[in-house]
């Protein structure tokens, strides 16, 4: 199975977002946070997280990159508890077990998003406020092959 892990490539993420991702947290799009938005919402990092960030699944925070990944069904089970028990802390849900459905659909979005795409694939995602709600694009920069002349070591031999 696939899933997305937050990546960076410089430390943009720290001026751009209130609260970054952590490097390597699991991540989803994380768009629900924005259901009830209007343009007005939409000034300085708030604006940036809606326009370009995934939500890291520890952290609560954003980053601009993802790349997927393999991921067990246990870790699985485990992001599902922890967004479940976000839903409850930060949108009232009444408890972990009645947002875990909720959660689960997110989580499998996700997989969705990731099946399709070979390891190392690095994604970003972009979001926009339309009448029907928002809407998401997901651009995809896939891994290039790697020739093994990139890798190996060329030794002069001792005469």
């Amino acid at each position: 199975m696939k899933f997305s892990r937050a990546i960076h490539f410089d430390e943009s993420d720290r001026n751009t977002y209130f609260n970054s991702a952590r490097t390597g947290e699991w991540c989803i799009p994380g768009s629900f946070e924005f259901s009830n938005w209007s343009r007005i919402d939409l000034q300085g990092k708030a604006r940036q997280a809606f326009a370009s960030g995934w939500l890291g699944l520890e952290t609560f925070g954003r980053v601009t990159f993802v790349a997927v990944t393999t991921i067990e069904p246990l870790e699985i089970d485990s992001l599902v508890r922890a967004l479940a028990r976000h839903f409850v802390e930060f949108y009232g849900a009444p408890t972990v077990d009645a947002a875990a459905g909720v959660a689960r659909g997110e989580i499998e979005y996700m997989i969705g998003i990731c099946r399709d795409h070979p390891i190392n694939t690095v994604m970003s995602i972009n979001r926009e406020l339309v009448d029907e709600g928002v809407r998401e694009r997901f651009r995809t920069i896939k891994p290039k092959a790697a020739g093994i002349e990139q890798f190996a070591i060329h030794l002069e031999p001792h005469h």
